[in-house]
């Protein structure tokens, strides 16, 4: 029997209102010029001349995120999914950010899993709601309570379980320079937050799985 899909309300508190009176294209290009300027480099010469549209082309992509509504990804959901109600977990699922505080590379994976109430999600939702919010500006604390609380809000489970473990190029590329040091941050709604044990079945799951 072919599944029910049951498509909900998107949520547009998840955003994040992005600015309505953006920059043109020109003055990003100013900018980027400016700041080539700073370095101390020279923005005229042959290999930086087309950087400032290059790096323009390149926020676009990289902080698409601020466009692009998580809530509407996972506004398509399956009902017919045979009585399954245990953990679904989608994890190892790459992702690349930009730290909020030097809008440096933030490199990582995130783990989510939650508990079924009657209805399911695509898989390849649940990364694209990671991706979302990996495609701007960043703390891992904030991301990895986000990931959570939209899969909550909008599919309405008995619970979500989100780590994400991360390597922080403001720490590896400046200031202290710890190469290779990684953040792990999780959290828990719902059944993961009352019962130990569901927290316990989600983490030894993700490291077991990984080896």
């Amino acid at each position: 029997m072919d599944a029910v899909v049951k498509k909900l309300m998107p949520q547009s508190d998840y955003m994040d209102k992005p600015v309505t009176d953006r920059p043109s294209e020109a003055e990003v290009e100013a900018a980027v010029h400016t700041l080539l300027r700073w370095t101390g480099d020279n923005p005229d010469r042959e290999g930086l001349k087309d950087t400032p549209r290059r790096v323009a082309k390149a926020f676009r992509e990289m902080f698409g995120g601020y466009d692009m509504c998580p809530a509407e990804e996972l506004g398509r959901t399956f009902e017919e999914v045979a009585g399954y109600d245990d953990l679904v977990i989608v994890k190892d699922i790459q992702f690349h950010s930009h730290c909020e505080h030097h809008m440096v590379p933030i490199i990582g994976r995130a783990h989510v899993g939650y508990l079924p109430d009657g209805k399911v999600v695509g898989l390849s939702k649940i990364a694209r709601v990671v991706d979302i919010f990996a495609h701007r500006l960043q703390t891992q604390e904030a991301m990895t309570a986000q990931i959570a609380g939209v899969i909550q809000d909008v599919l309405n489970p008995r619970g979500v379980a989100v780590m994400i473990e991360a390597e922080h190029m403001c720490m590896a590329m400046r200031g202290i320079r710890k190469q290779g040091s990684t953040t792990l941050t999780s959290t828990f709604t719902g059944a993961f937050k009352d019962n130990p044990e569901e927290q316990l079945r989600f983490v030894t799951m993700v490291k077991d799985s990984r080896g």
